[in-house]
């Protein structure tokens, strides 16, 4: 049986198993809310708690690396919402300060890093089962005017996303109202203040899947604040599969002692992906301008934190950052947005070529690019990334 048959049967027993259970999941969900919210409120009232949030454990980030831990604490605040505390490093040794800018792939990470922590902490899922990544959206909150990298950037005003139908959206804006066009924004802004960014996720989960007694899926919306001030909006969902059922959708692929990877192709030149070494490159350069070969170096020590049968998803996330700048490159820019699917794994003993087109700007003249990933004459990750300009300090 194909992988892909596989995987259709085990989403077809999560579906019936959701028809049976959710109710019950759901009161069980509300119980233990609500008995959280009334425990805390008697402890601080007895003077027995503060009302501090709980430490995030290492393991239910799925980081073998202390240092790469960005969620600091957490709590349920709902019967599927939750606060979780993350803080960034300045001088994160691969998502990097440019152009005055904190790096946005730390937001990539960081949610990522909440699907493990909900799935364990919050939704009864057992260490050592898989979590299969299926989409991640995140965008900026409506973008401030241009500063200029360096110390010397003013400080600017965030403004809070508005509410739709399926909860917070960015804000749009007529680009008329910015007479230079398409801005950098000020939320990335580092600052000369060398100690870590602080960042609060406020999540809800509006649908979790259960199979038995555990989540089998689940779909997360997230507002984000950085130092109490608007920052971002993301939605993602993922689906998780005991190691049995993984072993099964992967085949040979489920023995990462079995799995031989390809001789690391030389990497692109770092500046037009947006990186100061070779070493953080995940682009090879092929005889064409917007094609590249994936860099799979399963030796890089944030990249691949641990042995994994497949490339990992933030691999994919900053190929397609790294493809976007490099379309748009001389001219330099940040990512602002990321829209993207993950529709396959990316095997290790295979090519997997990166391909870059231009799409038509966003509704404030933002350039934006699709990246598709393509392995085995699929497409298996897609990944559209608006981008804004940014001053140039290097």
């Amino acid at each position: 049986m194909s992988s892909n048959a596989v995987r259709d049967r085990v989403n077809t027993a999560v579906r019936e198993d959701v028809n049976t259970t959710a109710e019950e999941h759901a009161a069980a969900a509300q119980g233990r809310a609500a008995t959280a919210v009334g425990e805390r409120a008697t402890a601080v009232a007895q003077g027995h708690a503060t009302g501090s949030l709980t430490p995030v454990p290492q393991s239910y980030t799925h980081k073998t690396r202390p240092e790469e831990v960005l969620l600091r604490d957490w709590e349920r605040t709902g019967p599927d919402a939750f606060t979780v505390t993350a803080q960034w490093p300045r001088d994160h040794a691969f998502y990097r300060t440019r152009h005055g800018l904190l790096d946005p792939m730390l937001l990539s990470e960081t949610i990522r890093q909440t699907l493990p922590l909900l799935s364990h902490g919050a939704y009864a899922v057992p260490l050592g089962h898989q979590l299969l990544w299926q989409d991640l959206d995140w965008h900026l909150v409506d973008p401030a005017p241009e500063i200029p990298a360096g110390p010397e950037a003013p400080a600017t005003a965030h403004t809070a996303p508005e509410s739709g139908p399926e909860g917070p959206v960015a804000l749009s804006s007529d680009p008329s109202d910015t007479p230079t066009g398409p801005q950098a924004p000020a939320a990335l802004y580092a600052g000369s203040d060398p100690a870590p960014a602080l960042v609060e996720l406020r999540i809800t989960c509006p649908k979790v899947t259960y199979r038995r007694d555990r989540a089998a899926a689940i779909a997360l919306r997230v507002e984000v604040l950085r130092d109490g001030a608007p920052f971002a909006v993301a939605h993602s969902r993922f689906t998780i599969q005991d190691r049995a059922v993984y072993e099964r959708l992967r085949g040979r692929y489920a023995d990462i002692g079995a799995v031989r990877g390809l001789p690391l192709s030389p990497p692109a030149s770092p500046r037009p992906v947006g990186r100061d070494g070779f070493e953080d490159v995940v682009l090879s350069p092929t005889h064409t301008s917007d094609r590249w070969q994936l860099r799979t170096d399963t030796t890089h020590p944030i990249l691949f934190d641990h042995p994994v049968d497949h490339a990992p998803g933030m691999l994919l996330l900053e190929a397609a950052r790294q493809a976007a700048q490099a379309l748009a490159h001389p001219e330099a820019t940040v990512a602002v947005g990321m829209e993207s699917v993950f529709t396959r794994y990316a095997e290790l003993d295979a090519p997997c070529w990166i391909l870059a087109d231009a799409l038509a700007p966003d509704s404030l003249g933002r350039p934006r690019v699709r990246v598709t990933a393509r392995q085995n004459d699929r497409d298996i990750f897609t990944s559209t990334v608006t981008l804004a300009p940014v001053t140039d300090a290097l």
